[in-house]
């Protein structure tokens, strides 16, 4: 019996930063990047394609390939931060390294969160610059990834936009009032319990409440719960449905105060106090609001989606045409039924 399986809030489960995520990024960012001090030094670093006769002229590397490539490109906004070969890193180029890869930095401390991201974007340029001399970018495959990606960014912004033009506070203020209306009084029961393997030694704790025993501090000592018996076996609010049927019967029967008696469950027995009962409130709107803003920014893209899709013509050439079927016969007319209605967003 593990405690995910046990009659508790799953909202107490906290997340946690996978293993291999942790170990990508270490390997990522593992390396040492020059501080302000030695900048000079990097950028007068001679380059693998400058010749002798450019360095004594000139002093500095030869233009790379990368290089005439970056400059040819758009020029991202910001101050410059740093440079690779001669490259200019923005921070505009920071900003989009810390969308790319910002949730896979929750490890790293904030004070050092910069120098990373500068690393990260630094070391995508210097790597970007070996495959340019080997004429990766002129390869059909590469051309072919490059344009897909094209067409998922362009997508993706597209959809954003979108999302962005519905999601008014406007809107989300009626998606709220709309859902609160439907929404049915329910009572919620703030509870603690303790749970045991038998119904022995579910008699046993009873007994030892009922000679004065603390209940938080027997859940701690007693309860095969550890979420719950971490907090004294403190559940906090929960309604009806949100636990087995057996454990919610007994619960919800008590009064503010009471203690039950053994209440077998599939997961052992417990013992249940009543801490208080309410009705349950109505969510508070900026509780909600992240949500909301969701429900109202997916419902806009699959909206617009949909319209494109109408407006287009659509040809599937990978399979024969299938033939029209015979038109059956129309049935009388009925009244639509409950199940015929779409169902209401939640």
């Amino acid at each position: 019996m593990t405690s995910t399986s046990l009659p508790i809030r799953t909202d107490r489960m906290s997340r946690r930063l996978g293993l291999v995520s942790a170990l990508a990024l270490t390997v990522v960012l593992g390396g040492c990047w020059p501080n302000s001090d030695d900048k000079a030094a990097k950028d007068n670093k001679m380059s693998p394609m400058a010749s002798s006769s450019q360095m004594a002229a000139t002093g500095s590397p030869a233009p790379s390939a990368s290089n005439a490539m970056a400059s040819a490109a758009p020029q991202s906004e910001g101050a410059v931060v740093a440079k690779v070969n001669g490259v200019e890193i923005r921070e505009g180029d920071i900003k989009m390294a810390e969308d790319d890869i910002g949730q896979q930095m929750t490890q790293v401390p904030p004070e050092s969160k910069r120098d990373y991201l500068v690393q990260y974007a630094g070391d995508m340029l210097l790597m970007t610059q070996a495959p340019d001399a080997q004429k990766i970018a002129d390869s059909p495959e590469f051309k072919q990834q490059l344009e897909y990606t094209r067409k998922k960014l362009l997508m993706s912004k597209l959809l954003d936009t979108e999302a962005r033009k519905a999601a008014t506070p406007e809107a989300m203020r009626k998606v709220y009032e709309d859902a609160t209306k439907q929404m049915q009084p329910e009572e919620e029961v703030h509870a603690r319990h303790i749970l045991v393997e038998s119904e022995d030694e579910a008699k046993a704790v009873r007994e030892e409440l009922d000679k004065g025993a603390n209940f938080a501090d027997l859940a701690k000592s007693k309860s095969k719960d550890p979420s719950a018996a971490a907090e004294g076996g403190d559940l906090g609010f929960f309604t009806k449905d949100q636990m087995v049927p057996e454990f919610a019967e007994a619960a919800f029967k008590l009064e503010k105060g009471q203690i039950s008696e053994p209440v077998k469950s599939p997961f052992g027995w417990h013992i249940i106090q009543v801490e208080e009962k309410r009705t349950r409130p109505l969510p508070d709107y900026e509780q909600v609001k992240p949500q909301i803003e969701q429900f109202v920014a997916r419902k806009a893209q699959s909206e617009y989606l949909a319209k494109l899709r109408e407006g287009a013509k659509i040809e599937r050439l990978d399979k024969p045409a299938t033939p029209p079927a015979a038109a059956p016969s129309a049935p009388a007319p009925t009244a639509p039924t409950p199940a015929d209605k779409p169902a209401e967003p939640k």
